[in-house]
């Protein structure tokens, strides 16, 4: 029997719903439109890759033999305009050094030498000058303005041109305020002399003593200063750009490690790009080595035979002023005069050793001269130097003897003295000087001159080797399209 319609009784569920659980996260560029994709979501893994799919297409390309072409082309490009950049760069700073030998450096170290000279001829001259007496020969007090004079002139120009060192400025400092110093007291050493006041002695004997204790130290360590940085600037010149040389020898080995390549390829002995880019660099190479050789061989010669004789000359010609001014300060002393004795002896021990001229400065300054007309000065000097030495030993006996007239005449006098003797040394010291000046100035030339044109070449030719290059891979390119 059949049940009478009517609303079907609840099933009651096997167990109860669960309850819903937490919401899945929504992803960052949902949350906030401008954050842009999450570090790990599609869009990053997306470009990574791309940029993974483009170095396997590249490795890829590289792996096929117009890849390796064009990775050989580029190596070679670079390598030549290297070489063509290197070398244009070290013969440029070359040329500078040599420019700075030629008219810098040692045309300041010759200004300092001069200044050394200048002062150490007007100490010694106003001493000869005052042993005279009240009346001063005429020569010798032009001889003492004009190198008070010159002197003063090489100060002021070294100090305003502003090419030195601090070292340089300081020692210029020290000399510009000595200067008038020294003069003053010379002055007032004249002035009491001429009136026969004893005094003067004393002031000529301070003014010596400025000028051995300052202005001629000041002088010498300028002098020093400035041959010091001629010595760098040489250095500098001569220096081989080893840089250029190896850089030129890896693109000849590479251009011809690539042309062999080439050859075992295809069986084609020439590729005419690379040839002329071979060209290029050998010739670039040729000219750099011969150019630099010719120019450092050139500035060698200008420093062995030009400015180290310089140096040994204008040693010997300050120990002879020095000396012939202590000879004059022993008679100017008047039985004081003991120091000025031993320090003679010593500045003549410099100049020519034990007498024979074989050692001490002249003998070095023989040696290192290399044809008659820069021998002939020094020997002539050597000469006179044991002349002066026999007349001082004869001066200094009638000095000790008492007879003081004849001992001043001995020094001073026109004939027969030490004076005239030490002249022919100063004479015959200047004109080798001015021998070694010239040859040193030809030698310094030449050797700047064989650089003349190389960088504005070496860049020509960088280029050039790099054009062939390209032209000589673009014709093995072409037969792959």
């Amino acid at each position: 029997m059949t049940q009478p319609p009517g609303p079907t009784a609840p099933v009651m569920p096997s167990a109860p719903p669960a309850a819903p659980g937490p919401l899945p996260p929504v992803p960052s560029a949902l949350a906030d439109p401008a954050a842009g994709p999450a570090p790990d979501g599609p869009a990053r893994r997306g470009e990574r890759g791309l940029w993974a799919e483009a170095a396997a297409r590249t490795r890829a390309a590289a792996m096929t033999e117009p890849g390796r072409l064009r990775v050989i082309g580029a190596v070679l490009v670079v390598l030549v305009l290297a070489c063509g950049a290197v070398t244009v760069w070290q013969v440029t700073a070359r040329a500078d050094a040599a420019d700075a030998v030629l008219h810098s450096s040692q045309r300041l170290s010759a200004d300092a030498a001069e200044i050394h000279r200048s002062l150490a001829d007007a100490n010694t001259t106003a001493a000869s000058g005052f042993l005279a007496g009240g009346e001063e020969p005429r020569a010798a007090g032009e001889r003492y303005d004009e190198n008070i004079g010159t002197a003063a002139e090489l100060i002021t120009r070294a100090a305003a041109s502003g090419e030195g060192s601090p070292a340089a400025r300081s020692q210029l400092s020290v000399l510009g305020r000595g200067l008038p110093r020294y003069t003053g007291l010379v002055e007032a050493a004249r002035a009491n002399n001429r009136q026969g006041l004893p005094i003067g002695g004393a002031y000529l004997r301070y003014a010596d003593q400025q000028m051995r204790t300052e202005l001629l130290p000041a002088a010498r360590t300028l002098y020093e200063t400035e041959t010091a940085r001629y010595a760098r600037d040489h250095e500098d010149a001569t220096a081989w750009p080893w840089g250029a040389l190896l850089l030129g020898a890896a693109a000849l080995g590479t251009l011809g490690w690539a042309q062999r390549r080439h050859f075992l390829r295809t069986n084609r002995v020439f590729n005419r790009g690379l040839v002329a880019a071979t060209g290029a660099t050998v010739a670039l190479l040729v000219w750099l080595a011969v150019a630099h050789g010719v120019a450092a061989a050139q500035l060698n010669d200008a420093d062995e035979s030009g400015a180290r004789s310089q140096h040994v000359l204008n040693e010997a010609l300050v120990a002879a002023l020095e000396a012939r001014g202590d000879e004059g300060m022993t008679l100017v002393a008047r039985g004081g005069g003991a120091q000025y004795e031993e320090t003679y002896q010593a500045s003549m021990a410099a100049l020519a050793g034990s007498g024979t001229g074989e050692d001490g400065l002249l003998g070095d300054a023989l040696a290192r001269a290399d044809d008659a007309e820069g021998r002939e000065p020094v020997s002539t000097a050597r000469d006179q130097v044991a002349r002066w030495r026999e007349r001082h030993a004869e001066a200094r006996e009638l000095d000790n003897t008492g007879e003081y007239g004849d001992a001043v005449a001995k020094v001073i006098g026109p004939s027969d003295s030490t004076g005239e003797a030490f002249d022919a040394v100063d004479t015959a010291l200047r004109d080798a000087l001015a021998h070694e000046r010239r040859e040193f100035t030809d030698a310094a030339r030449a050797g700047r001159g064989a650089l003349t044109g190389l960088a504005v070449g070496a860049g020509i030719l960088g280029l050039a080797g790099a054009a062939g290059v390209v032209a000589g891979m673009g014709r093995r390119l072409s037969e792959y399209r």
